[in-house]
């Protein structure tokens, strides 16, 4: 019997789009003999809708106006473990489900909060569980955890909404000096974050930011390749083939560069085999370190004999040039089998 399968996308999050891109690529690559495939899209202002139109809807952002879209609910009620559908009439259907795959990226959907939703109704799910999910997706508290197993990132400050904006810009110039880069701390895919070089363009950075979340990250800059590795496991994760991101000397790897454009990626990173096997080791020790399992994809930068550890994502994007599923196909692992591996680990 095929087991039931509920692929969750879109999102209240500045990433809704690149989740339904994501979502996209997930479902054309499911193996469909193994598996039955039940879209749940949620919309811009929150409502959730169980979809059963095409791939290209998703993929032009029409999915939501399918007049065959109904309301669905993810039922709290462990008994359940299913998917309620409401019908026009009032009457309503339970769907159960085996697992879900939550292709959520950013905010209210690879911070904890569904992942939350989840556990209570007692439906596994792909990825990280709601502790790692909310540790990882905050970059101050990434930092903070990191450091303290012993693992190097780049120096920060954080500041909040209530906060002094003026003594805090001041005291970041000062601490890190420029250039340095602002960001929301919970936030993804290099929304909401600036490169700045200047007083005047850090204070206008951090009121950017701002507008995408109530903390923000300065951290300094770092110099070097630009390294990703893609992590797959529970108890006993493993490190895919290194990716290397090449941006152009006053680029960096920006939201465009990412989605639009496509920066130039290589596989194998340019980097020796000793300082690749040190990446890899670093990944599963932070991927530990943040008590996440299933998946993850860990950003480094890497100068010399020197690995600063940039930040970690739980839920990396799927897209047809998004990089996890790219690292892993390098390491000969098609997209379908990794699909399916994921889905196996969250029933683990």
């Amino acid at each position: 019997m095929k087991q039931k399968i509920a692929i969750l996308f879109g999102g209240v999050s500045s990433e809704h789009d690149v989740s339904l891109r994501s979502a996209a690529a997930v479902i054309r690559g499911i193996d469909k003999e193994k598996y039955d495939v039940f879209p749940i899209g949620i919309t811009k202002n929150g409502r959730w809708l169980a979809f059963p139109g095409r791939v290209e809807e998703l993929e032009d952002g029409s999915w939501y106006e399918n007049s065959d879209c109904v309301p669905a609910i993810i039922s709290p009620d462990r008994t359940d473990k299913g998917v309620l559908t409401l019908m026009s009439d009032g009457s309503y259907t339970l769907s159960k489900i085996d697992a879900v795959f939550p292709v959520l990226h950013g905010k209210n959907g690879e911070d904890g909060t569904v992942q939350g939703l989840l556990t209570v109704a007692g439906i596994p799910f792909v990825g990280p569980d709601t502790y790692s999910s909310a540790v990882c997706m905050d970059k101050d508290a990434t930092h903070i955890v990191l450091n303290n197993a012993g693992i190097k990132t780049a120096k920060h400050l954080a500041v909040c909404g209530a906060d002094d904006i003026d003594e805090f810009a001041e005291r970041a110039e000062k601490t890190l000096g420029f250039p340095m880069f602002v960001k929301p701390a919970n936030a993804g895919s290099s929304v909401g974050i600036s490169k700045v070089s200047s007083s005047d363009e850090l204070k206008k950075a951090i009121m950017h930011a701002f507008t995408h979340d109530r903390k923000v990250v300065v951290e300094e800059m770092i110099c070097g390749k630009e390294v990703e590795c893609a992590v797959l496991g529970n108890a006993r994760p493993q490190a895919a083939e290194l990716g290397e991101v090449v941006v152009s000397d006053d680029g960096w790897y920006d939201f465009d560069a990412k989605y639009v454009n496509s920066a130039s990626t290589q596989i194998p990173a340019n980097i020796s085999a000793e300082m690749a096997e040190k990446v890899k080791t670093t990944a599963i020790k932070a991927f530990k370190a943040l008590y996440c399992k299933g998946m993850a994809r860990v950003d480094f930068f890497v100068d010399g004999e020197e690995i600063v550890l940039n930040e970690v994502n739980t839920v990396p994007g799927f897209t047809s040039i998004s990089m996890y599923a790219k690292m892993w196909r390098a390491s000969g692992v098609s997209f379908t089998e990794l699909i399916d591996k994921l889905i196996e680990l969250a029933v683990e």
